[in-house]
């Protein structure tokens, strides 16, 4: 059986499919596994001992299409479901299977949720009922087990071990890169995100690093390196700023070293909880009730959640702006950054 699996990015969504591909193998060792995907994704699949071969998508698709063709897949699962799986699916020409990705619930969550008013009452009266189907719906669901929907036909079920990312040997940071200080452990600051709205502004996050006790290790790509600088430049040498450094699998590496791990709603967050790292996550504008969540099954403890509770504006999108749509961020700037520091202490003296 010849499957090819399809999720073009991003770091996060790629992570949350590993349990597909450990469940669809293990259950099924019959089954040859293929994965699509984006070549700077590539990396989260490439050294999976469940995946046979990793198919690259450059910027045309349809020159891909022949080589795919090529391939004679038996069934396609769609872990992407969107226009250009469309056209991959109808190019193959093989049965096919995509995950629900539910943006009816979480359209009805954000556009009428606590923060709409209206005059009238028999439009609000259904419209409370339209947001507590969409919250019982979505809160029913993570989405690790909407995409194990795909391939529940195959007789695969969830095997509930939770994420997997591998990483070789030798894509793995050198510890004795980083400072003496962090050589013994450190607390992971990963100040990235895609979107503004879901990142702690520049003084909060200042001010979290000064909360958070020991070694600091800031984790973050290239275009967060003017907001290390500025954190590491303000707590001084107890702060490690790595951001920018290393490539994926290289801060994925140096994340799994951590004692505890504080991080956005991110790619980040699904790599610490990969490795079943105590997770500290931040959450801005997003909520984990759309069901990408930190995903620890095994240890659900470890996965902590830190939100501002109680705002009618909340969530205001379910990816995220450039800007707070309301000027006020209060999602992010009400954020008590002494809990956030005593959660992380608690992770690490779990450690201890």
């Amino acid at each position: 059986m010849k499957v090819l699996i399809i999720r073009f990015s991003s770091i996060g969504d790629i992570v949350l499919t590993s349990p597909v591909l450990r469940c669809l193998k293990q259950q099924r060792p019959d089954a040859e596994i293929h994965y699509l995907t984006k070549r700077g994704f590539a990396d989260l699949v490439a050294h999976s001992p469940y995946v046979h071969r990793v198919h690259i998508l450059d910027e045309q698709l349809e020159t891909m299409l022949p080589a795919l063709k090529a391939e004679r897949f038996d069934a396609v699962i769609d872990l992407h479901h969107n226009l250009r799986t469309w056209k991959v699916k109808r190019a193959l020409d093989v049965p096919a299977f995509s995950f629900e990705k539910m943006n009816i619930q979480k359209w009805v969550l954000v556009n009428l949720g606590t923060g709409t008013e209206t005059g009238a009452v028999a439009f609000k009266w259904r419209m409370r009922h339209w947001v507590k189907d969409a919250v019982e719906q979505l809160g029913e669901r993570h989405i690790v087990d909407r995409y194990l929907r795909t391939v529940e036909h195959l007789g695969v079920k969830n095997d509930g071990q939770g994420l997997d990312l591998f990483i070789p040997t030798d894509r793995e940071v050198d510890i004795r890169w980083l400072p003496e200080s962090h050589r013994k452990g450190y607390t992971a600051l990963c100040i990235g995100a895609a979107h503004a709205t879901k990142r702690l502004p520049k003084h909060k996050l200042i001010d979290l690093a000064r909360a958070i006790e020991g070694p600091v290790l800031i984790i973050g790509g290239e275009e967060d390196r003017q907001m290390g600088r500025a954190i590491g430049h303000a707590i001084g040498p107890r702060a490690c700023d790595v951001t920018g450094h290393y490539d994926l699998l290289g801060s994925a590496s140096l994340i799994r070293r951590a004692n505890a791990v504080i991080v956005h709603d991110s790619g980040a967050m699904h790599m610490a909880c990969a490795f079943h790292k105590h997770t500290v996550s931040v959450w801005g504008n997003t909520v984990p009730l759309f069901g990408m969540g930190p995903y620890i099954p095994l240890h659900p403890e470890r996965a902590r959640v830190v939100e501002v509770t109680g705002l009618d504006c909340r969530p205001c999108s379910k990816i995220g702006f450039d800007r707070c749509p309301k000027g006020h961020f209060r999602c992010m700037e009400n954020q008590d950054l002494a809990q956030i520091a005593k959660l992380a202490k608690e992770d690490r003296q779990a450690l201890a």
